[in-house]
């Protein structure tokens, strides 16, 4: 990988210290030759339990791009099991490539091997790019995968509760908002269609939601648009609406300096990870502008919930049961911030820190 090597040689950077200011316990970087695999794998915390987290597939634009999405993406399982009363730590994995182009069974088997010599210190699961085939694929060299097909005793597909999370939770902020969780008649922007974007969309349309979409691919934006009565925009037009509520469903960093003062909605609720650029920063403009921000990893964690059943032993009616508590601790962390006078964003990591701090303790 010659620009970590570059990056590494930078006088001043030290790898460790990088990984110090997240505080992540380990960090691992596999490549197979053969295959033309290229992986990260972010483990940052595993005071709860193993690191759960899904693998991301994505044609990133350079190495250093990677490295810093799987520290990012790491951190945030961290506080989503946490937040979500999960026995897991938080850990993540990147794979670099165009997930339509790289995949195979070989290529998803070489990395199931990766995951399995961490030896069950890092279970993988589904993200962006990754299905439950690829997911089948790597259980045959692993077991340290979860979101399995339902024929081989898992929950399949988890974008299914990812996306009734967000719903529920994205219920929970408009009664916040509006005096009401009905969604009927809400003009909702949608950016992102792909699996938990367009089970999202469908969530809405039943309730009679005014719906806008946009993606990174047009040709998903134009199939949801004509699937789900909506309107489809232009990537960067979608902040410029005139709407209730946004819905980021794609990549991170959304909600940034350009971003932010562009937004005319009420709300923001959606699937994606780490949609605040800067946590701080972005989250208090926010607040000031007087839109209330659902933590993504709070109401995003559907999916993680279910995949955690099958750690159990799987049961569906017990995901579903987990992942409709959802919407009651969207409302009651929304009045918690208010009270405390504090940014939702910070109430969610309070409550997820608060947690592990305490198991730490009793260890």
């Amino acid at each position: 990988m010659t620009e970590l090597k570059e990056l590494a040689a930078t006088k001043g950077f030290s790898l460790f210290e990088e990984f110090s200011t997240t505080n992540h316990e380990q960090v691992v970087f596999c490549h197979d030759a053969e295959t033309g695999l290229k992986a990260i794998i972010g483990i940052h915390n595993t005071v709860l339990g193993p690191a759960l987290g899904g693998c991301r597939i994505w044609n990133y634009a350079t190495e250093q791009e990677a490295l810093n999405d799987v520290l990012r993406l790491s951190r945030g399982m961290t506080y989503k099991n946490a937040i979500s009363g999960l026995n897991l730590g938080g850990g993540k994995a990147v794979i670099i490539g165009d997930s339509r182009t790289i995949k195979t069974k070989e290529f998803m088997q070489r990395f199931g091997r990766f995951v399995n010599d961490l030896g069950g210190k890092y279970i993988t699961a589904e993200d962006v790019g990754v299905n439950t085939s690829d997911i089948e694929n790597m259980y045959q060299v692993t077991k340290h995968v979860s979101g399995k097909p339902q024929h081989l005793g898992g929950g399949g597909d988890p974008s299914v509760f990812t996306a009734y999370g967000v719903y529920l939770g994205m219920k929970a902020s408009a009664k916040k908002a509006f005096g009401t969780d009905s969604l009927a008649g809400k003009r909702i922007a949608v950016q992102g269609v792909g699996h938990v974007g367009s089970l999202l969309l469908g969530h809405l349309q039943k309730e009679g939601a005014i719906l806008s979409v946009s993606d990174y691919f047009e040709d998903k934006a134009i199939d949801a648009a004509s699937k789900f009565g909506a309107t489809m925009v232009g990537l960067n037009d979608i902040y410029d609406l005139d709407i209730d509520i946004y819905a980021p469903c794609a990549l991170g960093a959304t909600l940034n300096d350009d971003t932010i003062g562009r937004l005319k909605c009420a709300v923001v609720a959606g699937a994606a990870n780490n949609q605040l650029k800067d946590e701080v920063k972005h989250g208090n403009e926010l607040t000031a502008k007087g839109i209330i921000y659902a933590p993504d990893f709070l109401i995003n964690a559907g999916g993680v919930i279910n995949v955690y059943q099958e750690v159990l032993g799987y049961d569906e009616a017990a995901a579903y049961a987990s992942v409709e508590k959802i919407y009651q601790f969207t409302a009651d962390l929304l009045d918690k911030a208010d009270k405390e006078g504090i940014t939702t964003h910070q109430a969610a990591l309070n409550t997820a820190e608060a947690r592990i701090a305490a198991a730490k303790a009793s260890k």
